[in-house]
């Protein structure tokens, strides 16, 4: 299964989001991007690719110690970039230190599973709003986020999360995302 350790945002945080995206979406060249769904929005940590079941168990049991040597963590939506003219994406504000060393945990906890992770790379911080093929260039989307500042929250778990991947082939068909694991940040519960 292919599987991501995630921070997800509040339900509030994500409609405040959707009304940033929104008004991206009337912007010209808009309706030739891949737009994200807002029920996809997440902040990956680490991502796993395929894991196999007997695996599983282990890495939970890792992800949980992870998340309990992790203390809660103020976090927020802001501003935005792009990776190119292939993604746009929400940045963060907050506590981005606790979340680069949530994300080292995770990928840590994945290591020591046995999974084979990419190539360790310093941890960027982003959510995915959009992908795009090269046209129409992403920068005024991302410029227009410039000044988006989101309500803080409480970052107070880790995820663990399953892509599912779309098989029926239709265009515009997006994978499907299901919550296999929670774990409350030290202190949090």
């Amino acid at each position: 299964m292919r599987l991501f350790a995630a921070v997800l945002p509040p339900d509030a945080v994500v409609d405040e989001l959707a009304q940033v995206a929104a008004k991206l979406k009337t912007l010209p060249g808009a309706d030739e991007l891949r737009w994200t769904a807002p029920e996809g929005w997440h902040f990956t940590l680490a991502f796993m690719a395929e894991v196999e079941d007997e695996t599983v168990p282990d890495l939970t049991e890792r992800l949980n110690r992870a998340a309990r040597r992790t203390a809660p963590f103020p976090l927020s939506l802001h501003a935005g970039g792009h990776f190119g003219d292939r993604a746009l994406w929400a940045g963060a504000a907050g506590d981005i230190d606790a979340l680069r060393l949530l994300a080292a945990r995770a990928d840590a906890a994945a290591r020591k599973s046995g999974i084979t992770m990419e190539e360790h790379r310093h941890y960027r911080p982003h959510l995915t709003l959009a992908r795009g093929k090269g046209e129409p260039p992403l920068a005024p989307y991302a410029d227009a986020l410039a000044a988006f500042q989101g309500e803080e929250w409480t970052v107070a778990e880790l995820t663990l999360v399953r892509s599912n991947l779309p098989k029926s082939g239709m265009p515009g068909e997006r994978p499907r995302y299901e919550v296999v694991g929670r774990w409350p940040l030290g202190g949090a519960g």
